[in-house]
């Protein structure tokens, strides 16, 4: 303050005290304003809840099997035929699911990569809600019978699971080569309701 006063003779101590005023009610001003900052914020929290469901599981206990064929003689297997393939459904019980197949055209023999046609009619599959994976005792009330496997219904998953009975029918040429011949069915399933 000496200093200030030293620097401007002129002046009055009436000057400096105004001075030192201002300064104070700027100060104030200054913490008010961020006085009035601080409490006019909030803060809330919140929660969150998740119900677990159970996860899906898909098995392929029982390929479909064809057996013996004969060059040039096709061989046909229906969904309700004990050599059907299968496909065991489990996961929330009462829980819809939407279910896709991918088919081939083809099965594969076993080293030479010659091929043998399948083909897979629009009545070749059924859905069993019991579980019960037998496909020439299933009960017609409980699931869907001779479905389209390209064009599946959504489905429920029964209290033991559900099974897809899958048949179909293979078409060897006149000079079909011998042996084992396979190929991939793929099963997606995924939940439609959770």
């Amino acid at each position: 303050m000496k200093r200030f006063l030293a620097e401007h003779d002129s002046g009055s101590i009436w000057e400096v005290l105004k001075l030192k005023k201002n300064i104070l009610l700027a100060t104030i001003v200054f913490c008010l304003i961020i006085t009035n900052n601080v409490t006019s914020q909030d803060v809330a929290v919140g929660s969150a809840t998740v119900i677990g469901v159970q996860g899906i599981t898909i098995t392929s206990p029982q390929e479909l099997d064809f057996g013996d064929i004969l060059q040039g003689i096709p061989k046909s297997i229906g969904n309700n035929d004990i050599s059907a393939g299968i496909f065991e459904i489990s996961g929330q019980n009462e829980a819809g699911v939407n279910l896709q197949l991918q088919l081939p055209e083809y099965l594969f023999h076993t080293g030479s990569g010659s091929r043998l046609r399948i083909i897979f009619g629009d009545d070749d599959v059924s859905i069993d809600t019991t579980g019960a994976g037998n496909p020439p005792g299933m009960d017609a009330g409980k699931g869907w019978q001779n479905e389209n496997p390209f064009n599946l219904p959504a489905a429920t998953i029964g209290s033991n699971g559900t099974d897809i009975y899958i048949g179909g029918k293979v078409v060897p040429s006149a000079n079909q080569k011998a042996g084992d011949y396979t190929g991939s069915i793929v099963l997606i399933v995924a939940y439609n309701d959770l």
